[in-house]
């Protein structure tokens, strides 16, 4: 009875497990408004005059959403070592609590009890908009669907082609902030450059090249115009080789799925998993 029930409240909770096709889909729906609700009521929290007036509501509505959050922790923990990988009844659950998924449902719940706990009259605001945290459960909850997946997959794929774009990213800002550093400098007797330094002109260099030109410094001689106008150019093609990266791979991935939804075993009709190589091989 005991595991019966165990494995119960983990196909419950980890419907991308063991699943529950009756009650799994209801729960982590009903998880899901209540987070999108309370990160609305965190957002309207903050105008004074709402806060003000409906102060109660908000802080009952928060009780209310920890205890569940809570439950609903306990019970992971709890049925956490139905799982192969966490399988010891006290090390395996510790070793759960410390997973990333463990850590995004405690820092959920963890700023109501610092409030109630340590408060002692001490405005803990601050702290509690912690609980803005409670929207990353929403990326925990969508990993059962298929979507999510693909957009996982996507990113592992493509990790090392994404890794050396940002690399080349971080240079070109470098690059860009010395350039118009020492262009706007050149002569010593220039005194009136923006540029006070070349962390200072890290700024320039990632909101240029971001294209988001906020205009809070702007070079003031021709060579630094000049610059300035190459700099730009070079930004636009290296941001946007992360987009170029990610669209082929999602591309890819589209492929992929088709390919999958059409090789069928012909003795049980069951799907037939394949990989690249498999795919190429199918090719030639």
């Amino acid at each position: 009875m005991y595991h019966a029930s165990k494995k119960k409240v983990h196909g419950l909770l980890h419907p991308e497990i063991v699943g529950d096709k009756n009650w799994d889909k209801v729960i982590n729906v009903f998880i899901i408004i209540l987070i999108i609700l309370n990160v609305i009521a965190v957002i309207i929290e903050t105008v004074d005059s709402i806060h003000n007036r409906y102060k109660n509501f908000f802080y009952y509505f928060d009780l209310v959403s920890v205890i569940i959050f809570t439950i609903e922790y306990i019970l992971r923990v709890w049925s956490s070592n139905h799982e192969e990988k966490y399988k010891h009844s006290v090390w395996g659950r510790l070793k759960y609590m410390v997973s990333w998924g463990a850590l995004i449902d405690l820092v959920a719940i963890l700023p109501f009890f610092l409030h109630i706990f340590f408060g002692l009259g001490i405005d803990f605001r601050q702290i509690r908009m912690l609980r803005l945290a409670r929207v990353f459960r929403l990326f925990r909850l969508t990993a059962y669907t298929k979507s999510a997946h693909m957009i996982a997959n996507v990113f592992r794929k493509r990790a090392s082609e994404l890794a050396v774009s940002f690399v080349l990213v971080i240079f070109l800002i470098i690059i860009s902030s010395c350039i118009i550093y020492f262009a706007e400098h050149l002569y010593p007797d220039q005194k009136t450059s923006q540029f006070s330094s070349i962390p200072a002109t890290l700024w320039w260099a990632v909101v240029t090249l971001t294209t988001t030109g906020y205009g809070d410094m702007y070079p003031l001689t021709a060579l630094g115009k000049a610059m300035a106008g190459v700099i730009m150019l070079t930004g636009v093609a290296f941001f946007a080789l992360p987009a170029g990266i990610l669209s082929a791979g999602f591309l890819e991935e589209f492929r992929l799925d088709r390919v999958k939804k059409t090789h069928r075993c012909p003795s049980c009709g069951e799907h037939i998993e394949l990989d690249d190589h498999d795919h190429r091989t199918d090719k030639l």
